[in-house]
């Protein structure tokens, strides 16, 4: 009976019965899915505990060195939206990165210090006291010395300026003192040390803010863009069903002009640079600048530009010559693909179903991510600047200035450091929050698989029809969909919990590299990117594993890990096809990708940069023109990457069948190949008449 029994390592043997998706099947892998339901479980229970833990008020709203939030509504600061730092010098402490707090006193405001000010001109003026006075502390009584400084508003907060358009630079005398406001007099060339030291840290957040500006402007336009890039696909997708053949090769032929002229434009912006001053300037002399825009200026940037599109361009004219015969094999798994699409329609529509349930996972995730991070207590800490034995002990701000550590530290201050708490749930966030990461990762994980085997079955019932479409299933998307939920949720449940362990790692891989960052241990660096480079390829040959698995799961109803044995030793059987045949039709469908990005992006590019005159009063005003024009090139590709799965899906499938075609029938009338006549012809093989009787 042993010897009888169908070994992985050996072909199929041909089985009158089956018939494609086996419709009688059982549920796999059943602890794989009660734990899944569990963890689920779990996940709602994490999101309800952080939400009545959490305030995303502290998110929004700065907070003073009490605590308390400015702007908010319904308070006495309602009408002061601003932070303002008393002794901005003391941001570029070191300690601002431990207690991610600055050891100076903290105060709403209703505006930003416009104007460089010290007291004894603001005593010469009225007008200037009053403005003075807007910067003091609340009930302060007697003469209170420091020097606002024009500082812009950024992400609600007084920081200085990093441009003359916003406050200018600061300049002082040789001789010039100032009262830092905490009772020490210092150097005037102090202040502009620390307020330079400072800016280091702060001219990141102003380029996000001016890219969240540049947003704020354009996202209508990007809308507009991703819109015409679904239209671009979906149409691309209704011709590819009708007419595979010809758009595959108008395709290709469409993808080299592009790049073509990608290659042309960026030629005449080198040389139309050639005369202007310090547009030969090297990018290593430039250095890092935060307006990317002065990088076009750059001769060496378009070189480098026309120098990586050149090199993609003669690979793929390569890849094109030496695969011309395996091209054609392809394109006729295309068109069987094209054909199999045009009996289940409704599987273009299914990215639809797959993202909108990944939206909710993601909303769920961030909702969540932000409660638990805002679910702390205010701790207060004393700060001072002198030696004390309460330095960065806890206090308590409403009866600080009577207690014994005023007392005995007199220049200290009890002010707001930062959010924690010391009960059971605090010191067990982190916990929390990683569970919320790693559950992200299954649950988004669960829902691609999903997608995957509802298409898989879908595509494998009409491979396997012997008469299309009457014996399909009437609704093949909706039943697969319901064979994969009733019996193969622990199946898809396993698979997804192997792939996101992996994710998970290369996270913590990753948070460790950012950790250690500043170390000098060579070996450190070389064996945690030996680990990363590792674990990248392992979670690429889990999924490409996962994806096959899925499939025969769809068509055999077996468990996963049987599934995945039966689907790579398939696969190793027929390596050469496997490496040539379905990789040269992905590349084909990548292409058509590429396309799609590249005429939306090229059409993004001469309406955001301003380069076309009727589109110089329709467009936006933006900092960085190249911030739309990336979000809309990202999300074209998205958009096409979720038009065009559902053929690469339908071709991975198809192919599998394919192969499992092969193995299990010779052409004979007892055992005819299902595949189409167009690969029976492509492959030189035919299937037999039946002797005349």
């Amino acid at each position: 009976m042993a010897s009888n029994a169908w070994k992985p390592c050996e072909p199929r043997k041909y089985d009158p019965t089956f018939k494609g998706p086996i419709y009688n099947r059982g549920c796999t892998d059943i602890v794989c899915c009660i734990l899944f339901i569990i963890c689920i479980l779990g996940y709602v229970a994490v999101g309800i505990l952080a939400w009545s833990q959490g305030d995303p008020r502290k998110v929004i709203y700065p907070t003073d060195s009490r605590g308390q939030f400015c702007g908010q509504a319904g308070t006495p600061l309602e009408t002061k939206p601003l932070l303002f730092y008393f002794n901005i010098m003391k941001c570029a402490s070191p300690m601002v990165l431990l207690e991610f707090q600055c050891p100076t006193t903290q105060m709403c405001v209703e505006k930003c210090p416009d104007k460089f000010l010290t007291l004894l001109k603001a005593y010469t003026n009225k007008e200037d006291f009053k403005y003075y006075k807007n910067f003091c502390k609340e009930g302060l009584e007697g003469v209170f010395s420091f020097t606002p400084l024009p500082l812009p508003p950024v992400t609600r907060r007084c920081f200085p300026a990093l441009d003359q358009k916003k406050g200018g630079e600061i300049t002082v005398g040789n001789n010039s003192k100032f009262d830092d406001g905490e009772g020490n007099i210092r150097d005037a060339k102090d202040l502009v040390a620390g307020v330079k030291n400072a800016t280091v840290v702060i001219e990141a957040r102003q380029v996000v803010m001016k890219i969240f500006e540049d947003y704020t402007q354009s996202w209508y336009w990007i809308l507009i863009g991703l819109v015409i890039a679904m239209l671009i696909s979906l149409l691309f997708i209704v011709l590819l069903r009708f007419l595979a053949g010809i758009m595959v090769w108008v395709m290709i032929v469409m993808v080299i002009l592009v790049i073509g002229y990608g290659i042309f434009h960026c030629s005449m912006e080198y040389v139309s640079l050639k005369s202007e001053a310090g547009s030969n300037v090297t990018l290593k002399d430039l250095g890092f600048q935060t307006d990317f825009s002065v990088y076009l200026h750059i001769r060496q940037t378009w070189l480098a530009f026309i120098i990586i599109l050149a090199i993609v361009e003669v690979v793929i004219i390569l890849l094109l010559i030496f695969l011309r015969n395996r091209i054609l094999i392809a394109i006729a798994l295309i068109k069987e693909a094209s054909r199999a699409i045009g009996y289940v329609m409704s599987a273009l529509f299914y990215p639809l179903f797959t993202f909108a349930l990944l939206s909710i996972v993601i909303a769920y995730w961030a909702v969540t991510a932000v409660f638990l991070s805002t679910s702390n207590q205010p701790i207060y800490k004393v700060f001072n600047e002198t030696a004390c034995d309460h330095s960065r002990k806890i206090c308590e701000p409403a009866n600080f200035s009577t207690s014994s550590m005023k007392a005995e530290c007199p220049d200290s201050k009890c002010l707001f450091a930062f959010y924690g708490g010391e009960t059971v749930y605090h010191k067990y966030l982190i916990g929390l929050q990683f569970y919320n990461v790693f559950l992200f990762f299954w649950c988004a994980n669960f829902v691609t698989a999903l997608g995957q085997m509802t298409l898989a079955g879908a595509f494998a019932s009409y491979y396997w029809a012997f008469v299309k479409p009457d014996d399909m299933p009437a609704f093949p998307i909706f039943s697969s969909l319901g064979r994969s939920l009733r019996y193969h949720t622990g199946s898809l449940a396993f698979g997804s919990l192997i792939l996101s362990i992996i994710q998970i790692i290369r996270v913590l891989l990753e948070y460790i590299d950012h950790k250690l960052q500043g170390t000098q241990n060579k070996c450190t660096k070389f064996l945690l990117c030996c680990l990363k480079c590792c674990f990248w390829c392992l979670e690429k040959f889990i999924k490409f594993i996962n994806r096959n698995a899925y499939i025969m799961v769809a068509i055999y109803g077996k468990n996963f890990c049987t599934s995945a044995k039966d689907a790579f030793f398939l696969l190793m059987r027929n390596m050469i096809r496997v490496a040539v045949l379905d990789k040269v039709t992905d590349f084909l469908l990548f292409l058509g990708k590429l396309l799609i990005v590249g005429l939306v992006g090229i059409f993004a590019f001469f309406f955001f940069s301003g380069r076309v005159k009727a589109f110089e009063n329709t467009a936006p005003n933006l900092h960085y023109y190249w911030v739309p024009i990336l979000t809309v090139v990202v999300g074209s590709y998205l958009i096409a990457h979720g038009f065009f799965s559902v053929y690469a899906m339908c071709v991975d499938t198809l192919f599998l069948c394919f192969l499992e075609d092969l193995e299990r029938n010779d052409g004979s009338a007892e055992r005819p190949f299902l595949m189409s006549d167009r690969l029976l012809k492509v492959l030189n093989k035919k299937n037999k008449p039946e002797p005349a009787e």
